[in-house]
């Protein structure tokens, strides 16, 4: 994920070398929980910003790519400034797709982030195509990797965003995550396991770590590496697993 181009981060430079980019329990979605068998399949996908640039969505498509998810906005004064091309230009690729939030715990509450995101692109529609919208929590790019909050206070944020947008959507939302950031910073608070799916990243590994909460057992996406390449796509792209076949993916999109 990227933070807004005018804060001048590396590319993912303040995430520890081994990044979970947040596996769901599919319960949580009303979906089941993937059996070892299901666990063999796995549906490609992406995350793109307005890092990536002008992106070829229907070379993205052909490649293989089934879904992404795309950056909408940040804090409550950012929106991505491709988003309204990348959106819908996805969907009419026939790439099921999602919106993503940067989170800035410390600017505004959970609440006025997930209503700037559900009216500026993070909102839900059951059409078959459209993911429901995820929340990226890790450190910032420059200050405290906590935002300067406790755990406490993180805990609160985060259900504010959750309940917000569940209001706003209807739907659970997504978390995106870090192990290490989220057992540092929610103090390894496992109360959002049973209500979010969770999208993790775990660079270079043959199985995705789990952040406290979910099971070791499961996760819905993982982000494998933040170097790939896809047609279409000018430069590295995040790469991601979904955990399951294009029916459960479709049924998570249709919250069935």
């Amino acid at each position: 994920m990227k933070p807004s181009p005018t804060l001048k981060r590396p590319r993912r430079g303040l995430r520890a070398a081994v990044v979970l980019f947040t596996a769901a329990v599919l319960t949580a979605a009303g979906l089941a929980v993937a059996s070892p068998a299901q666990a063999q399949t796995r549906i490609a996908g992406i995350d793109v910003s307005n890092y990536q640039g002008a992106i070829n969505w229907t070379s993205v498509r052909n490649s293989g790519v089934q879904w992404a998810y795309i950056k909408a906005t940040e804090g409550t004064t950012y929106k991505d400034p491709r988003f309204n091309t990348n959106y819908p230009a996805a969907h009419a690729a026939g790439v099921i797709r999602g919106a993503y939030h940067f989170a800035r715990p410390n600017s505004s509450s959970g609440t006025a982030q997930a209503d700037y995101f559900a009216s500026n692109g993070g909102a839900w529609s059951a059409d078959g195509l459209t993911l429901p919208g995820a929340v990226d929590l890790e450190a910032p790019p420059s200050g405290a990797a906590c935002y300067g909050l406790t755990t406490t206070q993180m805990r609160t944020w985060i259900t504010d965003f959750y309940n917000r947008y569940k209001t706003r959507t209807g739907r659970d939302v997504v978390i995106y995550t870090t192990a290490s950031w989220w057992n540092t910073c929610t103090g390894s608070w496992t109360g959002m396991a049973s209500k979010s799916p969770l999208w993790i990243a775990h660079w270079g590994a043959a199985a995705p770590t789990l952040p406290a909460g979910w099971s070791s057992t499961t996760w819905t996406f993982w982000q494998y590496t933040a170097t790939g390449s896809v047609p279409g796509i000018s430069g590295n792209v995040d790469r991601d697993h979904f955990n399951g076949a294009r029916d459960r993916l479709i049924a998570l999109a249709n919250n069935t």
